[in-house]
């Protein structure tokens, strides 16, 4: 496998050139620039580079294991975490009043796009700690903040999420875990929860779960679950009653303990009001969506390096005119369409991931009000498409990435096929693609009346119409007018219609989302440096080899539920 080189050249022409940082954060009071965050992003770079790429193969093939009860993580991978959280890297976006730094989370962001790009096992450690935390400081109790925040802030724990049962996956309103007050403040958590990411292992003094159970006067449905802070360690040093059943044996992430948890009476306490935990949970559950979003980005990213530096080095058959040969793989039309692909989706993605990452810096920071809720809805309605979008995306670039390889990339020695097998799980956890294309539809594009779907359609416009010169604007104001009338053909859908829709539907709102953000980079890139010519080269490949799937998706969408419903279930 080729080393990993992480992306600051193009992060540092995104904050200076297309994304306008200084001026977002001079809105938001902030002080920090461009170049202060590119440094910040160098380093973090430089610790993914050096001391996670190269755990990630030998974390691939030892995997975590189960050992008396305890889960042991592969070699390097504790020390490594100590070693990240001694740096600070925990507390990057973190509240200063937990002991944060309060920098931009659009730094965080793009942070997770190198964790993931480098080790995505690794990267689910801090990310699922990140959620727990803001789970925590948005909805427990003071006291439960000052004695739990301050250690997950700063790395010493880590934070689980505690959802999914054998027979509650989607649907929670069917989980059965139970818990009884003790009459001290405390419950008495009792259940098995599945697929339990990071649930546990030997990398930080404890481990802090969020459990979804009921109460006993708990009303039926999802508006009878509570969540419950349960750690592995009580405060007075003891273990709490829960145990690893056993490690689920995965597809890939295997260096990522996926743990079967049983609580037996564990203590937990409270977050939020009884019977509100749905709620709490997805102030959790929301940003590990665009973590996940940020994990298939990650491994585009990094799979397209591998394949870009190998079909440079690769020599297989002739030149197009058969004068020479063999000539380097790159030198194929085929190859270049796979590698573009992969490219044009990842710096299109990270720019459309620094766009909403600065809305969520305002929904956070803006000193109004109503700006502060605007940028709120704004992410409220990305998130399902970037989870979803980029998990799906992600899968197809490592696909591509190691088709690239031929047979070396579907042995182990090259890296390949790990991307892909790691790639996978994004398109499945933190709600399948298909549920986030149901919640876009379904709920997302009614915010606000269907004004916040209207409102980023205009700046969409603004900004394409800014640059009508450009082929790459032209394309995408096309795909964009398409996408805005089946926008409105699907409002008062019913659920047939919706289901049939959603999938062709995110797909299409994403590939004009990255229109957009090739049309931004394209009409900035204007000098002769390298970077600047390869972003009008890479815009004009995606306008006229990616935005024309936009027509065949809206005809797709078009096309209804009939032929989707017509045969008889036991047909099948």
């Amino acid at each position: 496998m080729q080393e990993y080189t992480p992306p600051i050249d193009d992060y540092r022409f995104l904050l200076e050139e297309v994304l306008e940082f200084d001026r977002a954060m001079s809105n938001l009071g902030k002080d920090v620039d461009a170049s202060l965050a590119a440094a910040v992003l160098e380093e973090g770079g430089k610790f993914c580079a050096e001391r996670l790429h190269p755990l990630n193969r030998e974390g691939d093939e030892h995997g975590s294991a189960l050992v008396n009860g305890d889960v042991i993580v592969p070699p390097g991978f504790a020390d490594a975490y100590r070693a990240f959280s001694e740096a600070g890297w925990p507390a990057l976006a973190a509240d200063p009043a937990h002991g944060g730094q309060g920098l931009p989370f659009i730094l965080q962001l793009w942070l997770d796009e190198m964790l993931s790009a480098s080790n995505l096992s690794f990267g689910l450690f801090p990310g699922l700690t990140r959620g727990a935390t803001e789970a925590i400081a948005a909805h427990a109790s003071d006291d439960l903040k000052a004695r739990y925040l301050p250690p997950l802030v700063s790395g010493e724990w880590t934070g689980a999420m505690a959802l999914t049962e054998s027979g509650a996956g989607t649907d929670l309103a069917l989980l059965k875990t139970k818990a009884a007050d003790r009459g001290d403040g405390s419950f008495a958590v009792t259940g098995q929860k599945i697929f339990i990411s990071s649930g546990d292992h030997d990398m930080a003094a404890n481990i802090i779960h969020l459990v979804l159970a009921r109460l006993p006067d708990a009303p039926p449905g999802v508006k009878g679950i509570s969540l419950f802070l349960v750690p592995k360690f009580l405060p007075d040093g003891a273990r709490n009653a829960m145990s690893v059943g056993a490690l689920e044996k995965k597809m890939g992430i295997h260096a990522q303990p996926t743990c079967v948890m049983n609580y037996d009476g564990a203590t937990g306490w409270l977050i939020g009001e009884p019977h509100r935990g749905l709620a709490a949970m997805f102030t959790m559950m929301n940003a590990e969506r665009l973590m996940v979003g940020i994990q298939g980005l990650g491994i585009a990213g990094a799979a397209y390096q591998q394949a870009a530096a190998y079909a440079k080095d690769r020599l297989q058959g002739r030149s197009s005119d058969g004068a020479r040969g063999p000539v380097p793989i790159i030198d194929h039309a085929d190859v270049r369409r796979m590698l573009l692909k992969t490219r044009a989706f990842v710096e299109a993605g990270r720019a459309m991931a620094g766009w909403t990452a600065l809305q969520l810096d305002r929904a956070h920071g803006h000193m109004d009000a109503t700006e502060r809720a605007k940028a709120n809805a704004r992410v409220a309605l990305l998130t399902p498409v970037i989870k979803a979008a980029f998990t799906d995306f992600g899968f197809e670039s490592a696909v591509e990435a190691q088709q690239v390889f031929g047979g070396h990339g579907y042995i182990r020695e090259w890296g390949m096929e790990q991307f892909v097998r790691d790639a996978r799980i994004a398109q499945i956890y933190e709600g399948t693609n298909g549920v986030q294309a149901m919640d876009l539809v379904g709920r997302k594009l009614s915010l606000g009346g269907g004004t916040v779907v209207e409102e980023l359609f205009a700046l969409m416009e603004a900004d394409i119409g800014s640059a009508a010169d450009l082929f790459v604007a032209k394309r995408t104001g096309e795909a964009l007018a398409s996408l805005r009338q089946v926008t409105a053909d699907l409002r008062g859908a019913d659920a047939d219609a919706a289901g049939a829709a959603a999938v062709d539907y995110l797909r299409l709102f994403a590939l004009v989302a990255f229109g957009w953000m090739w049309t931004r980079m394209a009409q900035v890139a204007t000098s002769d440096s390298p970077l600047h010519r390869s972003k009008r080269m890479v815009a004009e490949f995606y306008a006229r080899r990616m935005l024309p799937q936009a027509r065949g998706l809206a005809e797709s969408i078009a096309a209804g539920e009939a032929s989707l419903m017509a045969l008889p279930a036991d047909a099948f």
